[in-house]
């Protein structure tokens, strides 16, 4: 060898050398407001090295949005709320299969695996306990009442929330008794249906209506704020529905793989992650949602909120069944 070609090799080898190794990357888009999921995201880095690129924005806009971006989205995780947008998310051919050992006996997923559930949400009745008897709400069912005409407040029938309690309601009680229950929730609406879950909160305070429904996880961070809604907050009491036959509706929130994801490996340790025992409580102690990972203790808002029974229902059929929940509810005129 040349002293030339020497020279030229010894400088390509110090030089590649010097060049610092790419680091491995996960980007996320997440229905998740950042405040809700950077600190867990931040500590994944800290620990596995991994810089994750987070993306937020509305649920259904990130899936339109992967949608339109096809194989050149950049996204490797999509985290979600709802079953429904879950399940639309696989039907539109946007996840891929979640691997996973222990998936299949720990934890509620996807029957293909290509949704696994973080928390469970559980979507209750709240009354002023002022104005509403102790025992006079003791189902879904009894919200349609003559008694309770005019003194129920509840979100509009575009939120997926509702749209996933109709639906599992239609596969526990079939499409006419459905329809009926949306026929006698609307006939006792206080007002046409508006703003979020905090808004029903506020409007039972208020005096404005009696009744709502709404997921506890809103009701549990206004508990633990201050001011106003903290004080609207602690007007109301929980009634947890149907304790005597199928359950307190349930859902969760939710993370996907990307059907074209560049970093599979890290997201698959992300996953892992999240679902671990620190991670699961950390949701519990900060987003007041309940762990799907058994034995992880409730935080105390939680716990005083009380114990209960769950319906127990497939929640890929909840989701399967939400345009047809729609249709329901347009029928019934529940706005």
């Amino acid at each position: 060898m040349s002293i030339v070609r020497l020279f030229t090799t010894i400088t390509v080898l110090v030089g590649s050398l010097s060049m610092p190794l790419m680091a491995a990357e996960l980007n996320i888009y997440s229905a998740r407001k950042e405040a809700l999921i950077k600190p867990i995201l931040n500590e994944f880095s800290q620990e596995t090295g991994i810089k994750v690129n987070l993306i937020t924005g509305k649920a259904d806009g990130l899936i339109t949005r992967m949608r339109s971006e096809k194989m050149l989205s950049p996204a490797d995780l999509l985290l979600t709320t709802d079953v429904g947008r879950l399940v639309r998310a696989k039907s539109f051919g946007l996840t891929q299969s979640i691997e996973l050992s222990n998936l299949s006996n720990l934890y509620i997923h996807d029957p293909n695996g290509h949704w696994v559930a973080l928390t469970k949400r559980t979507r209750p009745i709240i009354v002023n306990p002022e104005k509403v008897a102790a025992d006079a709400i003791l189902t879904y069912e009894d919200l349609t009442k003559a008694e309770f005409k005019g003194r129920i407040c509840v979100r509009s029938s575009n939120n997926v929330y509702n749209q996933s309690l109709v639906a599992a309601m239609l596969m526990q009680q079939g499409e006419e008794k459905t329809l009926e229950w949306a026929k006698g929730l609307v006939a006792n609406f206080a007002r046409p249906p508006k703003g979020g879950d905090r808004d029903q909160i506020q409007a039972v305070a208020a005096g404005i209506c009696d009744i709502a429904i709404i997921n506890t996880y809103y009701l549990a961070a206004m508990l633990n704020s201050e001011g106003d809604s903290a004080r609207a907050a602690q007007k109301v009491q929980v009634v947890w529905p149907n304790q005597d036959d199928r359950g307190t509706h349930i859902n969760i929130s939710g993370v996907a793989i990307a059907k074209y994801a560049k970093n599979i490996t890290e997201a698959q340790r992300l996953i892992a992650f999240m679902l671990r025992p620190s991670s699961q409580k950390w949701y519990s102690e900060v987003n007041q949602e309940y762990p799907v990972v058994p034995g992880i203790e409730w935080s105390k808002t939680l716990k005083d909120m009380g114990e209960f029974k769950a319906e127990s229902v497939d929640l890929e059929q909840v989701g399967h069944l939400n345009p047809k929940a729609l249709k329901i509810m347009d029928k019934a005129g529940w706005l």
